[in-house]
């Protein structure tokens, strides 16, 4: 599958290099399946394991927030690589993306869903209406939530050995067999793109929801299946 030796899993909690994200997005979204993002706080601790991303291609991607180029809130987006990506979502929710690709391309990948792997009790401490383990952060605005990631964080450096945000390799690669891809959710412009991916089988994967009619053609959705090199198993 492409992509997926680029970000290498290794030892846990292993930090990776800035090179490993300089790739091409559809080929790093996937590989990050797996991952862990953790946020070390005066709070404690949460770990998240992701199970569900986004790619974005900025420039190239009308559904990009860096579709027409760089503005004050999208600057993080430019590079470099390993940094984070955080905005306002819908004037109630906070959404973080890992900033990829080389410097300038603005590609990013939208953190959907994951599992807390560490520190549930502050995680359900800071969602107290979830009822359920899975959903702690099943969707990009209850993983942040989870984590305590907010506008302030943005632009913060997931690959430094000090930052309090970091992003951490897995101590094994991801299947390739188990990876899922779909349309993007929520999103009207290049919606036909199958450009999320999940891990099959995984309870915190969030449901898909379309937010408009979905009327591509054969032709199109196989021509955006081939660049991703995956099988279109949305849900």
């Amino acid at each position: 599958m492409p992509g997926l030796p680029v970000v290498a899993a290794g030892v846990p909690g292993r930090r990776i290099g800035r090179r490993s994200l300089a790739g091409d997005v559809l080929g790093i979204a996937p590989a990050l399946l797996g991952f862990v993002v953790e946020h070390r706080t005066e709070d404690g601790v949460v770990a998240v394991r992701l199970t569900e991303v986004e790619a974005y291609a900025g420039l190239d991607d009308p559904a990009s927030h860096a579709f027409r180029g760089p503005t004050a809130r999208t600057r993080v987006m430019f590079g470099p690589p390993g940094r984070l990506y955080v905005y306002f979502s819908y004037g109630m929710h906070w959404c973080a993306n890992v900033v990829c690709g080389p410097d300038g391309t603005a590609s990013a990948v939208l953190l959907r869903a994951g599992e807390v792997v560490r520190g549930a009790a502050l995680a359900t401490a800071r969602r107290p209406a979830c009822r359920r383990s899975v959903d702690l952060a099943r969707g990009p605005a209850r993983l942040c939530s989870a984590l305590g990631i907010g506008g302030e964080h943005d632009g913060i450096d997931l690959l430094a050995r000090a930052s309090p945000i970091r992003l951490l390799a897995p101590s094994t690669a991801v299947d390739a067999g188990r990876i899922g891809t779909g349309p993007r959710v929520g999103i009207r412009a290049a919606a036909d793109r199958p450009w999320r991916y999940f891990l099959d089988g995984e309870e915190t994967v969030s449901a898909y929801r379309p937010i408009a009619d979905r009327r591509a053609t054969g032709a199109g959705i196989a021509d955006a299946i081939r660049q991703t090199g995956h099988r279109d198993r949305s849900r």
